[in-house]
């Protein structure tokens, strides 16, 4: 899977850089290209933002550039159904791990603008974008944060990211499912500084599989 993110901010995305999605970059089995929105600007400035019509407060993202970049990218005019342009919105639609399930089983290349300022210019959610998302119910400063939580939550839905596929599969199991149990690791007893003992459920270390599996599915929570 290729991933494309429009921004005004490149230098923010080192995360991308980071644990087991720079070790799928490396492997070939996804690929990040981040672009500089500033690069399609229309005027010596690289100016990228305007004030709305109508006189409301703050700036809006110019239709331009926007539409210049997709243009260069090959997001538009579209020309395969493979591909998804996304806007992060605050008012977009609630991203989920079903959603990302979908977005993983379905596209090849997805692109994500950034939003910033007050919005962009509403002819792009009309004519350029497939789909406005949000991560949740609150507001942040850009888009750049959830255009990382997409592309972490696709990734590892990608098969070969993941070291242990069976780790994919429970965990998508526990989330969509039953949900995710607790879970422990060594030492089976912990004392604090304090002198309390916290315990790891004998069941856990008892290596009887069936009682184990019984234990998860009663404790997923």
């Amino acid at each position: 899977m290729k991933f494309h993110i429009l921004t005004l901010f490149p230098e923010s995305f080192s995360y991308l850089d980071e644990s087991m999605i720079k070790r799928a970059q490396k492997a070939g089995l996804i690929e990040i290209k981040i672009h500089n929105l500033r690069d399609w600007a229309m005027d010596k400035h690289k100016t990228v933002d305007d004030r709305p019509f109508g006189g409301n407060p703050g700036m809006l993202m110019k239709v331009e550039p926007i539409y210049l970049a997709l243009k260069d990218l090959g997001f538009y005019p579209k020309n395969s159904p493979k591909k998804k342009i996304i806007l992060t919105s605050a008012k977009g639609t609630l991203w989920n791990q079903q959603l990302a399930k979908n977005h993983s089983e379905t596209y090849e290349e997805i692109l994500i603008i950034c939003g910033h300022y007050e919005g962009v210019d509403y002819r792009v959610v009309e004519n350029l974008i497939d789909e406005e998302v949000s991560i949740g119910n609150y507001v942040l400063s850009g888009g750049e944060l959830p255009a990382m939580v997409m592309i972490d939550s696709l990734a590892r839905l990608i098969p070969g990211v993941l070291g242990n596929p069976q780790s994919l599969t429970e965990e998508s199991n526990n989330i969509l499912d039953e949900g995710e149990y607790p879970q422990f690791t060594r030492p089976s007893t912990f004392q604090t500084q304090e002198g309390e003992e916290w315990d790891v459920p004998d069941v856990l270390i008892s290596g009887n599989h069936k009682e184990i599996e019984k234990w998860k599915v009663k404790n997923g929570v």
